[in-house]
């Protein structure tokens, strides 16, 4: 393939990899020190997965795109961790432990290699911490934004995968972790002017900054999840609007305390400066927190094993029977939102 530059106003024709290393010579050198047993140090079209007797495979996918799930100027190693962590959260939210992911990028026309060998520490630190290697992919480019595709894989004892289904007339309704510190950090993130935001302290402001640029997948939550819940799937999208689609699939309707949402301290104190940042924060997503129904009798076991992986889980609704809108109150009120939670269309 060939290409033009423009050197000292004439058209010189080079190769268009002329400046850049071979595709080759990009997996050797980046990807290939990433791959687990399975990627067969990627020297093969294809990865090998072998399962423990008597488990399934769980797979999920994910598409980021620059501009849309991120900003372009994002830190490189940022944008690694949140396109493997958006994924582990899903399988986390299916009682999965990880086995390992498959990558494919598009590159816009303007990458660096220092951007990628940025871009691959973060993917490295983040693979090492969940125990998911690299196990193929693919790279090409784009006149475009770029984009990134994440298969991620994980494995369940036979018939113990929590479906999003199986929510249950009389469960409790109960989260992980802290809900709306992705969504405000976005905001952070996006419109960094603003008054709440500049009224935060340090602290406040660089914790939910990273809320928003490295999810934190609950992994380690997922065992004590799949023995406990009847329903789960993650909050990525807006808690109202995720709880809606959980209970809605499971054929059942069910009742949202607001005023019972796990808040950071962070959060609290950007919505007492600006109370209406309460509904961005429930239905903002990037959270990336597991939202699960369970039996009442099995909550107090549940919050001991969380306990233990330092994770806190908060009982926010009940299940109900029927197939009417959810219920959504704050104190006592109905509680508006313009919309339950992001969609990308």
């Amino acid at each position: 393939m060939l290409a033009y530059r423009v050197t000292g106003g004439e058209l010189r024709l080079m190769a268009a990899n002329e400046d850049r290393p071979s595709e080759d010579t990009l997996i050797e050198r980046y990807f290939a020190p990433l791959a687990g047993p399975g990627g067969l140090k990627l020297r093969d079209d294809a990865a090998l997965i072998a399962l423990a007797e008597g488990h399934e495979l769980v797979t999920t996918v994910d598409m980021v795109v620059s501009g849309t799930h991120f900003f372009a100027d994002d830190p490189a190693d940022a944008i690694a961790e949140k396109v493997l962590g958006v994924n582990l959260s899903d399988l986390a939210a299916k009682g999965a432990k990880p086995l390992g992911f498959l990558l494919a990028m598009a590159l816009p026309s303007d990458w660096n290699e220092d951007w990628l060998a940025l871009f691959c520490k973060g993917l490295g630190k983040s693979a090492l911490k969940y125990g998911c290697s690299l196990l193929g992919g693919d790279t090409t480019r784009t006149k475009g934004p770029l984009v990134l595709s994440l298969t991620a894989f994980g494995a369940v004892p036979n018939g113990t995968m929590v479906p999003r289904t199986g929510a249950k007339p009389g469960d409790l309704i109960a989260v992980t972790g802290s809900i709306g510190d992705g969504a405000l950090g976005l905001k952070i993130r996006a419109t960094p002017e603003l008054d709440w935001v500049d009224a935060l302290n340090e602290r406040d402001f660089a914790f939910l900054l990273d809320r928003y640029l490295r999810p934190q997948p609950r992994t380690a939550f997922a065992e004590a999840l799949r023995t406990s819940a009847h329903a789960a799937m993650d909050v990525s999208d807006g808690l109202v609007g995720d709880l809606t689609k959980m209970l809605r699939a499971s054929g059942v309707t069910g009742i949202l305390r607001i005023e019972d949402v796990p808040l950071s301290s962070a959060a609290r104190a950007a919505i007492a400066y600006h109370p209406g940042l309460l509904a961005d924060a429930v239905t903002g997503g990037d959270d990336y927190e597991v939202l699960f129904t369970l039996p009442p009798e099995r909550f107090e076991m549940l919050q001991a094993r969380a306990r233990v992986s330092g994770l806190q889980i908060t009982v926010i609704g009940e299940v109900r029977a029927g197939t009417a809108p959810l219920s959504v109150s704050h104190h006592g009120e109905t509680f508006l939102t313009r919309s339950p939670s992001y969609s990308h269309f």
